[in-house]
């Protein structure tokens, strides 16, 4: 998204077109009424990477269009990453540009923060980072106390103090914490994500029993869920995410919660009857899991077809999607046997195109 882009006056505008397109979209299914999730206008995304653009004796803040990819473009503040980010966009550039070897072929910078004012800070390299560099970034750091640091260079990484952060959702008056690690996925938008939440938590009032989670992550819906079910298995392939959830899980004291090292596709095959259950999941309970919700948060391909037999089992189907367009295949071969009896809009991502919906399936 380039800063030209971001007009808060055309938000609302640009909401309802959203609106419009995913009724839509969705307009061969009975719908019920759309709950819209609106996001803050400005200084709602957590993250943020820029290009670092060296230009003689300058050097700044870069953005690319995909049209015009070799033209760099400007970016002194961007209104759209948290005011943390803003805040430290100019100071850093200002602390790195009068140190050589901190300098010296920088040419990306991300920016990893939380609504407890938490920093993490990677500085990337087409060089070699040593101990001169190290000891250089120790004394960066110095300057920064409220940040932790990371540099990278051809797949070599150097963390100062911690490559985490971590973060705190408020979801109806309950605090949630979360350790949210470098380079692995985190819903960058946080008050929608804590509005995610309170939906999900909402459609799912009145169940009880077990709860299958699959694409759990870190536990971003698993814990506050946990409060509805007896037991929760969630299912992650991402080793980090993994990590993650079982340290956010303990953190939370969430004592009816495993999280099982498995790509979905394998869960599916198993739950499906295809062979033994494997030993992970018979570890975590799996055997004994009677799920009367199970929720699905899939990548923007949507769930493949074994996945789809597998939730169709269920009487309820919690559906989190990136991709509108998947969902409704999904949806299309989940019609014979469940409708549709929640339905949401989260805008995630204002000035784009992209949105995330939510749907919550029961049997018919």
């Amino acid at each position: 998204m380039r800063p030209d882009q971001i007009q808060p006056e055309l938000y609302e505008q640009q909401l309802d077109e959203k609106v419009d397109a995913l009724k839509a979209l969705m307009a061969e299914f009975s719908m019920p009424e759309l709950n819209v999730y609106k996001s803050a206008e400005t200084h709602y995304r957590m993250r943020a990477e820029f290009r670092v653009w060296h230009d003689g004796d300058d050097m700044y803040y870069a953005m690319f269009d995909s049209k015009d990819p070799r033209t760099p473009i400007r970016v002194d503040q961007f209104p759209v990453a948290s005011k943390l980010i803003n805040e430290l966009m100019p100071a850093l550039l200002e602390a790195v540009r009068h140190v050589p070897i901190l300098r010296h072929k920088l040419f990306q910078v991300d920016f990893l923060t939380t609504q407890t004012g938490e920093a993490l800070i990677s500085l990337l390299y087409h060089k070699p980072i040593d101990d001169e560099w190290e000891d250089a970034a120790k004394e960066l750091n110095k300057s920064f106390p409220a940040c932790h640091f990371i540099g990278r260079s051809r797949k070599k990484k150097k963390v100062l103090t911690r490559d985490f952060v971590m973060e705190t959702l408020t979801v109806n008056g309950q605090k949630y914490h979360y350790q949210q690690v470098e380079n692995s996925f985190t819903q960058p938008n946080a008050g929608i994500s804590e509005k995610m939440l309170e939906w999900a938590m909402d459609v799912t009032q009145g169940c009880s029993g077990d709860l299958l989670e699959m694409y759990c992550g870190n536990g971003n819906f698993s814990i506050p869920l946990a409060r509805r079910f007896d037991q929760v298995i969630g299912t992650e392939i991402a080793k980090v995410s993994v990590n993650s959830a079982s340290l956010n899980i303990a953190m939370n004291g969430m004592k009816n919660v495993q999280v099982v090292k498995m790509a979905s596709e394998d869960v599916s095959a198993a739950l499906n009857g295809e062979g033994e259950l494997p030993k992970a999941l018979v570890q975590a309970g799996m055997a004994n899991l009677s799920p009367s919700v199970v929720l699905v948060d899939p990548p923007r391909a949507g769930l493949d077809d074994a996945t789809v037999e597998l939730v169709r089992k269920v009487d309820k189907i919690l559906y989190i999607s990136c991709n509108p367009e998947t969902l409704k295949n999904n949806m299309q071969a989940l019609s014979s046997t469940h409708g549709v009896t929640r339905f949401a809009l989260f805008d995630q991502f204002p000035y784009t195109h992209h949105v995330e919906a939510g749907v919550f399936l029961e049997r018919r």
